[in-house]
């Protein structure tokens, strides 16, 4: 009976691989458009479909960016500075992108831009500080897209939208995991709504990885301002030793992350590349070990694995 089991399981993961191996022809035809492309996985991302023949339009926040990407790839992969924040600027990026693909559409939109800034106690913060992950992360994500959409569907091509294993569990306050649980419903949304229109729709959901966006360095600045700008009132609440502890949090984090960012280009390049892409990626061992599963778990666990390491009030 076990035997047989065994045998029925080996079978369906023998399956998922030969379907999840197959990958699309003819791509070196296809154009995709891939955000935040300055540093990190977009930049990775767009180096690494340029090097697969594909037509990349790399969209980067600074010059400088733009030109070193320029000089590590070949002369296909066109640059525009796009600041996703601001919908003038997304609205420019969205009539380039039509004037390039032209009645072909756009095979591919890769939202990765992001943004990670307020990584602190709520409290702590303003409304202006939650704003500046959620204008960048989550309505970004969203001015882009939908500026950009009826040139997937044109082609009936893919979006990816980069999401955030803390968009699943929000251990931390702050604008940056509302946006990403916000990503993740607005891609549920989106990925059943163009069903009906032959586009695929797939998230990532990456750990802790070592870009630009987890510098140790900028987030304890920004803490220790969040800090000293507080009522009396609220720092003797809290007191220092939060404040040491919430700082000691951060370095962990960032102390731990990987390296490894071609885990999440790769996720990237599947789920434009192949025949059947997953609808969820979750590179990253903290994210398919400790994220993804601890999130399926009662409140209650949750809560008490996260007390174990918390910052607390002395």
């Amino acid at each position: 009976m076990w035997l047989l089991l065994l045998g029925v399981l080996g079978l369906i993961l023998l399956y998922r691989w030969y379907r999840q191996s197959q990958i699309l022809e003819n791509l070196t035809d296809k154009y995709v458009f891939i955000t935040g492309c300055d540093s990190g996985f977009g930049n990775l991302l767009a180096r690494q479909l340029d090097k697969r023949g594909m037509k990349v339009l790399a969209a980067c926040l600074t010059e400088t960016g733009a030109e070193n990407l320029k000089k590590e790839t070949s002369s296909r992969l066109q640059t525009i500075i796009l600041d996703i924040s601001d919908s003038k600027s997304v609205s420019t990026a969205a009539e380039w992108v039509s004037s390039i693909v032209g009645n072909e559409g756009l095979w591919g939109l890769v939202n990765n831009a992001g943004s990670a800034t307020g990584l602190a106690p709520n409290e702590w913060q303003t409304k202006e500080d939650f704003s500046k992950d959620l204008n960048v992360n989550l309505l970004g994500t969203i001015d882009v897209t939908v500026n950009l959409l009826h040139l997937v569907r044109k082609a009936r091509g893919r979006v990816v939208i980069v999401s955030s294993a803390m968009g699943r569990l929000s251990w931390i306050g702050g604008g940056y995991s509302p946006s990403k649980y916000g990503v993740q419903a607005f891609a549920d949304s989106l990925r059943r709504e163009m069903l009906a229109f032959g586009v695929k729709v797939s998230i990532i959901e990456p750990g802790a990885f070592r870009t630009q966006i987890i510098t140790w360095e900028i987030h304890k600045k920004n803490l220790m301002q969040m800090w000293e700008n507080l009522p009396v009132h609220i720092r003797e609440s809290y007191g220092e030793e939060y404040c040491q502890q919430s700082i000691k949090a951060l370095e962990k984090l960032t102390e731990g992350t990987s390296p490894k960012l071609y885990e999440v280009t790769d996720c990237m390049e599947h789920a434009l590349t192949a025949v059947h892409p997953w609808t969820r990626y979750s590179p990253g061992l903290d994210s398919k070990l400790y994220y993804v599963p601890v999130s399926y778990l009662p409140t209650a666990i949750s809560d008490f694995l996260y007390s174990r390491c918390a910052p607390k009030p002395v």
